[in-house]
């Protein structure tokens, strides 16, 4: 995907980790406790770390709670690639009475999450830039295509372009990274 010219000022940058997982409630890690004292599997019981059944696109997004109250959907994926859909509602909207580019990001982010999260692995991403191309405003109606560039090892790069209708409004580039299988627990 090529990338126009643009003027700096014009692209945002992030290279943060991400945050670590929550803590297990309570009530969970007493039923994860009772469970692996009357289990003889060492499993590791942390939904969603190195589980396969919550791994992959699918299982990712059914956890994902700020994607789904922004509206975004997971339309079809496989594996390296990812296609997702957002209406821009008003309160996504900026004092410029455009689309805040916080949410554009975020949009696309949620798509490059959804391609580099193939079945059996977590991926995370280590970091991501994007360049605003078009502003977008209340009710335009948005698609996020995804795709594996490279994966060499734990590491890989995703190209995101998110369209309204033909037109290119935003180009994303994410860095991600294949976090280790998880040890299991050490028997007692």
């Amino acid at each position: 995907m090529a990338h126009a010219d643009i003027d700096a000022t014009d692209t945002a940058r992030t290279d943060t980790a991400a945050p670590p997982a929550p803590a297990a409630s309570t009530s969970a890690a007493s039923a994860s406790a009772a469970s692996a004292s009357t289990s003889a599997s060492p499993e590791r019981s942390t939904p969603g770390i190195g589980n396969e059944a919550h791994t992959g696109a699918a299982a990712m997004y059914a956890n994902d709670r700020a994607s789904q109250h922004l509206g975004i959907t997971l339309d079809d994926h496989g594996p390296g690639w990812a296609q997702c859909s957002m209406t821009v509602t008003d309160i996504m909207a900026n004092g410029h009475e455009i689309t805040h580019g916080g949410y554009i990001f975020l949009f696309a982010d949620t798509t490059f999450a959804m391609a580099c999260n193939y079945p059996g692995s977590v991926t995370v991403a280590s970091g991501g830039d994007i360049t605003f191309l078009k502003p977008t405003r209340v009710g335009d109606e948005l698609v996020a295509h995804g795709r594996e560039v490279v994966r060499q090892g734990r590491s890989g790069i995703y190209d995101v372009e998110v369209k309204r209708g033909d037109e290119t409004i935003a180009v994303y580039r994410g860095r991600s990274r294949t976090l280790p299988a998880p040890k299991p627990d050490a028997a007692p």
